[in-house]
């Protein structure tokens, strides 16, 4: 496609300079995220394989479009995702050990087992529960950016999706009324080419998804998602425009999905193994390598050091957190009610009861 792509790192440029308002341990810090995420990945994806945990989904060649964009944000502002997403709260800080018992529901799972796999949740990182329903996150961001400018908070809104989810109804109606209100929201469209097995020229009649931008209003940008460094610019100009009251802006980051999209799906049925092998080489971590190569600040002791730590740390909270019991069956009526009825406290009891083994009066039958 012959549309320029938003670039930062050029692959055969001689020289390069740290980026304006980078310095050497920014770009450490973002190298070192991606390399998280892709360690999280390759673990999560050898415990679905070996039957330890029954699903996983994995970010491999995303984690430019995770790591650059969440740097760009405030700790303070709101994350509406889909399920490719977890490197943010990772990024974020969310203990490890959180993300691991979520891969097993077991009772230190703060979703409780009742998420599937990769649909996170984190409170206190601002990080909204992930929804199976494509698209329903974005008009959910809209809505958060609306009280937030409301109630004179500082803070935006930003919503992930794929280029799927830019046919559903909740992408037109998010995008439409964010512009005409004019709400502090990010809407980051992660074009990685494949709705599951359906390529963007299968579900557009235009492939320059960036460009429905202008039909409602909303600056629309393209970047080169495995730039992480574009993404971070990109994004740290879409986010001032927002908190200054200047509405949204719509970024497509236009990536590839090198994995499959979820570890119940075979990309090899179809797409090529030649497509594969080219994207491959435009690998964001690799390249985010030879970046910080050319500026002198990478060095093998340095890879290996913290390739070597990522994976003992995950290997550590994962192997942990497949030894933690089931959650409860107390859990099954918590988080339901801030105070629980008398019909559901019966119920709870009863089943209780059951699962001890002992017997209930009348009384503490439910009612049918």
């Amino acid at each position: 496609m012959s549309e320029p792509l938003l670039q930062v790192m050029q692959d055969d440029a001689k020289k390069v300079t740290l980026p304006p308002g980078l310095s050497e341990a920014d770009l450490k810090t973002m190298y070192e995220g991606m390399v998280a995420i892709r360690v999280y990945d390759e673990r999560s994806l050898k415990l679905q394989r070996s039957g330890r945990i029954g699903f996983c989904v994995t970010s491999f060649g995303e984690e430019a479009t995770q790591v650059g964009t969440v740097a760009a944000l405030q700790d303070i502002d709101w994350i509406f995702p889909s399920y490719r997403q977890y490197g943010v709260p990772m990024y974020r800080g969310v203990q490890l050990e959180d993300m691991a018992s979520h891969l097993y529901g077991n009772k230190f799972d703060l979703a409780k087992g009742r998420q599937m796999p990769a649909h996170y949740t984190f409170k206190d990182k601002r990080f909204v529960s992930i929804s199976s329903v494509i698209g329903t996150q974005i008009i959910q961001a809209v809505g958060c950016a609306m009280a937030a400018r409301i109630k004179g908070d500082n803070c935006i809104a930003a919503t992930y999706f794929g280029d799927g989810a830019t046919s559903s109804n909740d992408f037109h109606s998010g995008l439409n009324f964010a512009a005409v209100y004019r709400a502090p929201v990010l809407f980051f469209l992660v074009n990685n080419q494949y709705a599951i097995s359906l390529p963007v020229k299968k579900q557009s009649g235009n492939e320059l998804l960036y460009k429905r931008a202008e039909g409602y209003g909303v600056p629309g940008i393209r970047v080169d998602g495995n730039d992480v460094i574009a993404v971070y610019q990109a994004t740290k100009e879409a986010a001032e425009r927002a908190r200054n009251g200047e509405g949204p802006t719509l970024l497509e980051l236009f990536t590839y999905r090198a994995g499959s999209h979820s570890s119940s799906d075979d990309p090899s049925r179809y797409r090529s193994q030649d497509e594969m092998d080219s994207w491959k080489k435009k690998d964001p971590i690799e390249r985010m390598k030879r970046y910080m190569q050319k500026l002198g600040i990478w060095s093998e002791a340095y890879e290996t050091e913290i390739w070597e730590s990522f994976r003992e740390r995950i290997n550590q909270f994962t192997t942990a957190a497949e030894e933690q019991p089931e959650p409860s069956w107390e859990s099954l009526f918590e988080d339901v009610y801030a105070q629980m009825p008398a019909s559901l406290e019966r119920q709870k009891d009863q089943l209780i009861a059951r699962e001890s083994g002992l017997e209930l009066s009348n009384e503490g039958e439910f009612p049918l």
